[in-house]
């Protein structure tokens, strides 16, 4: 079963706005989850099932990575036959740097490496901020306060997140990760959203 854009728009916008509330729900179990069993809980099973719920009857391949090319503005993700190996690999740095990165900083590299990965042949961006909403939250110890989560924020104002996404990649490109861009982006997000809280 499929909805397209171009087919129904009313309904195709419906529907996504229903999915984003489904994988709220679900992002908010497994936060529940991930506080009690730390970070070990972030396995490449949650990313399927945050994907499948946010695509749900407008993606036919939702919850599985991507087996053919994809194309994403100047931004050419890697070859989708290295996509179980990178993926394996980022949710081992999660796993590894877990104590020696601060919230921000953990969220701030899923979110962008998500990104640059592009494993899903759609949802790849709402699975990315449901990730790191889940990585601010778990490593902080707390389901974060706040009227309008990070999520929101990013959707509500993508100029400054392409910014920083756009410097995280150079500097990848260039040999070295440097997560000051994403983090700095992400810590302010945070800030707003906590003094936002009623």
């Amino acid at each position: 079963m499929l909805v397209t854009e171009r087919q129904f728009a009313d309904l195709y916008d419906t529907i996504l706005e229903k999915n984003l509330l489904r994988q709220y729900d679900l992002l908010t179990s497994f936060i529940e989850i991930g506080l009690l069993q730390g970070p070990q809980a972030i396995d490449k099973y949650m990313l399927w099932a945050l994907n499948h719920t946010a695509v749900a009857g407008i993606c036919q391949f939702g919850g599985r990575f991507r087996e053919e090319p994809i194309y994403v503005g100047n931004h050419l993700p890697p070859h989708f036959h290295d996509v179980p190996d990178l993926m394996d690999r980022f949710i081992s740095f999660l796993h590894e740097n877990w104590h020696n990165l601060s919230a921000t900083e953990l969220a701030g590299y899923a979110l962008w490496r998500l990104n640059w990965i592009h494993p899903f042949i759609e949802g790849n961006g709402r699975t990315a901020r449901a990730v790191c909403y889940y990585l601010l939250c778990t490593r902080s110890g707390t389901l974060l306060p706040g009227r309008k989560i990070v999520p929101e924020r990013i959707r509500e104002n993508r100029g400054p997140y392409y910014h920083a996404l756009q410097q995280t990649d150079r500097a990848w490109h260039e040999g070295n990760l440097d997560l000051q861009p994403m983090e700095t982006y992400l810590a302010d997000l945070l800030q707003a959203q906590l003094e936002d809280e009623d």
